[in-house]
């Protein structure tokens, strides 16, 4: 049994790049390279961390297309455990076309397919049950299940004794906090990107500095809170008022194809840090390279290393700060 779960949207990308200028209405542009790759949060973070040295279990829908048996194919490929993926006989499987420009920059096309169909009743509670660790992955594109469902769901994994985890994805729907509001008490750790959390506080003053977002969350009942902030690395902040410990982990450089994914590398860079043990420090630091490496490959999956490469990777980038 695996012992991580990622619970979430499973997708089926199709990736064109480089694409920088958009085709006009009836007219046709080319592009230098269009292929399939695994996508969604939960496919993304879960092989992630299953290359990250986690034994790790995914949960979600799929249709009964060629789209949903791409997904099974990579998913069982990379040795993760897809009992809890189940197969919508109505839906077709998520897809999204992924436009990649010069500077690896996406934009997306996305069809909910069979993510929107999931709920709370479609969940393995016997796999639950024997994690160490449940992480929702891609809150806000599953409306059979974001919200209180969803709250629900991480209340009883908590009483069971459960670690918790929750990303978001962009919410099309506007409703951000509203939508997301039930599920923070119920939060070990969240790991949004800082623009998504942003929106999710609007109304906050001071909402331009990570400190105060994440503390917005921890106010909300949220244990830990690593924003993923792009070029500047990220923001991570535990602990309550008197006592909170926070890091600002500057970010790895390299040269970037695509950031498709980067996001949930990241993720499960930090999940994986967390179940092997690492300090916050250190955990933040394995995070941010994994999504480092997944940009330098294109697709969201295949950039990201083995835990010894990834840490290899740090020491190596530390070595050239050190004595650059």
């Amino acid at each position: 049994m695996a012992d991580a779960i990622c619970l979430g949207i499973l997708v089926a990308d199709v990736i064109a790049r480089p694409i920088d200028e958009y085709p006009k209405r009836g007219e046709l542009t080319l592009c230098a390279e269009m292929k399939p790759s695994i996508g969604g949060c939960a496919a993304n973070t879960g092989i992630g961390m299953q290359k990250l040295g986690v034994s790790t279990g995914i949960m979600g829908n799929t249709g009964t297309d060629g789209f949903g048996d791409f997904v099974r194919d990579v998913l069982d490929e990379h040795g993760l455990d897809t009992t809890g993926v189940a197969r919508d006989e109505k839906a077709s499987t998520s897809a999204t076309m992924v436009m990649v420009s010069q500077d690896g920059e996406r934009s997306f096309i996305h069809c909910l397919g069979a993510n929107a169909t999931f709920t709370a009743d479609d969940i393995d509670w016997e796999l639950v049950k024997k994690a160490k660790l449940l992480h929702i992955a891609g809150h806000f594109l599953m409306p059979g299940f974001d919200g209180q469902p969803c709250a629900d769901v991480l209340r009883k994994a908590k009483e069971l004794g459960v670690t918790t985890a929750l990303d978001t994805a962009w919410d099309a729907s506007g409703k951000w906090l509203q939508t997301l509001r039930p599920t923070l008490p119920y939060i070990d750790y969240f790991v949004p990107s800082y623009s998504e959390a942003r929106r999710c506080v609007e109304n906050l003053e001071g909402r331009d500095s990570p400190e105060n977002v994440a503390r917005f969350f921890q106010d909300q009942g949220v244990g830990v809170v690593a924003l993923k902030m792009g070029e500047v690395g990220s923001y991570i902040r535990a602990g309550k008022e008197e006592d909170y410990r926070e890091y600002r982990i500057p970010p790895f450089r390299v040269k970037a194809l695509d950031a498709t994914g980067a996001g949930d590398a990241f993720a499960a860079g930090f999940l994986a840090g967390v179940m092997h043990g690492y300090d916050l420090e250190k955990t933040g630091k394995l995070a941010n390279a994994t999504g480092a490496c997944c940009v330098t490959k294109v697709g969201t999956v295949d950039g990201i290393r083995s835990l010894d490469e990834t840490l290899a990777f740090i020491e190596d980038q530390e070595k050239r700060i050190t004595y650059k």
